[in-house]
């Protein structure tokens, strides 16, 4: 008794442990591609699954996460005969884990010589400064033409980058050297602007102070005009009574700022003043502002009669 014990207990340990292999687990976004006798049998997904021992095997476990792989650079050449170094970064997912596992032999390498040749087609119609600013079309380009061979191996190409385009080193020098001579040519015609906008404002400037100058030397003359014209009016009022009392019309013009003027022919009123003064005689009274017309004696004669320097009258 104590002998089969020691056979059956280890008998069972062994069932157990190999049934407790046969039970399989597939993690998230992963799939078993397994084998039954060396022949597909079946694509594991996710979750947990049973095993028969000795008769199933997993022949490859497959991720089914978006990859990305970095290819060092190639040598290209353009149209124009210019070598170049560029590499690559192509984003794949695998969507057929029986096709990526049985339809090509090391699939990384495959999709880097695939990636190789494509992009030494692509750029060989492209000249120099194309291959520098059609990184998009490039890119496009690559990505339909990879997703379409992939295709049989179950990968899906979602993208497809030019990582760094490498000229050689004289192409380089010269490139810097023409985008500095373009750079110092901007600069120029924006000084060339602002200096130019800057006279502008300034001429703008002045003209305007020149129109506010004007402008203030005619208010300032208005002004004044306006503050002489009522003591000249009040000054020699009695003149242009007079001058009407003679049957002449006012003209209120005759009179500047010096002293009221004369007809020719007459005396300067200011000259009559002074006669008058000197030879002690009275001048007559200049009628008040207020006074009305009557009061200069228009109506005294058709021809008005004045006295003269020896107190006789004229007509």
């Amino acid at each position: 008794m104590p002998f089969l014990l020691f056979i059956i207990i280890p008998l069972v340990l062994l069932v157990v442990i190999l049934l407790i292999s046969c039970i399989c687990l597939v993690p998230q976004a992963t799939a078993y591609v397994m084998e039954w006798l060396g022949v597909y049998n079946a694509t594991w997904e996710a979750g947990l699954h049973f095993r028969v021992p000795f008769l199933m095997r997993v022949a490859k476990k497959v991720s089914l996460k978006e990859q990305v792989v970095d290819f060092k650079p190639q040598p290209v050449i353009t149209r124009d005969n210019v070598t170049m170094q560029i590499d690559t970064v192509v984003f794949f997912q695998v969507t057929d884990a029986k096709l990526f596992t049985y339809g090509v032999e090391r699939p990384m390498a495959a999709i880097e010589n695939l990636t190789a040749t494509t992009l030494r087609n692509i750029i060989g119609d492209l000249e120099l400064d194309q291959s520098l600013t059609s990184r998009d079309i490039i890119n496009s380009k690559m990505r339909a033409i990879l997703d379409e061979a992939t295709d049989p191996w179950g990968i899906k190409v979602n993208r497809v980058e030019l990582k760094n385009i490498l000229p050689p080193k004289e192409i380089q020098n010269a490139m810097e050297k023409q985008m500095k001579a373009e750079r110092e040519r901007l600069e120029k015609e924006e000084e060339k602007e602002e200096r130019r906008r800057k006279a502008e404002e300034r001429a703008r400037r002045i003209e305007e102070e020149k129109l506010n100058r004007g402008k203030k030397k005619k208010a300032e003359k208005k002004r004044e005009d306006e503050e002489k014209v009522p003591g000249i009016v009040k000054e020699y009022s009695r003149v242009g009574i007079r001058q009407y009392a003679r049957g002449r019309a006012y003209d209120p013009y005759r009179y500047s700022e010096e002293g009221p003027t004369c007809y020719p022919g007459e005396e300067p009123i200011f000259a009559r003043k002074a006669d008058q003064a000197a030879g002690g005689d009275q001048m007559e009274e200049t009628p008040a502002l207020d006074a009305p017309l009557e009061s200069a004696s228009v109506e005294e004669s058709p021809a008005a009669q004045t006295p003269d320097d020896n107190g006789e009258t004229k007509e």
